[in-house]
């Protein structure tokens, strides 16, 4: 397997522009903008394709994992952050509020967070 490269800049600029970009295009012309057609088509289009996407993610890992193209599995993760991310704009948030999030638990175990929230 192998080793998970350290984090540049770059990675998380690059889900902060998409973030911006996907909150601009919320207002777009739905007929131009694949965003403004699904926040056109209100949340629960955008909850369906984090679904639909989650799936096709679930099956590409199961066949990369089986020795098929890691490519495919990583197309699936972009279609997957790319949905969450136009998810989380109907709500104001964006790749930001998610890394805070994460800088926040960094360090803490997944046993203990865990336990955190269900108190």
């Amino acid at each position: 397997m192998a080793a998970v490269p350290e984090p540049g800049e770059a990675t998380l600029d690059i889900l902060d522009r998409l973030s911006r970009v996907i909150a601009e295009r919320r207002g777009a012309d739905p007929q131009t903008s694949y965003v403004a057609r699904l926040a056109s088509r209100g949340e629960d289009a955008a909850l369906k394709k984090v679904g639909e996407e989650a799936a096709e993610f679930i099956m590409a890992a199961k066949d990369a994992a089986r020795g098929s193209d890691a490519a495919r599995l990583v197309a699936e993760a972009a279609d997957l952050w790319f949905h969450t991310l136009v998810a989380l704009s109907a709500h104001g948030l964006g790749a930001a509020d998610v890394a805070r999030e994460l800088a926040r638990r960094e360090g803490v175990s997944g046993i203990t967070e865990k336990a955190a929230r269900s108190q």
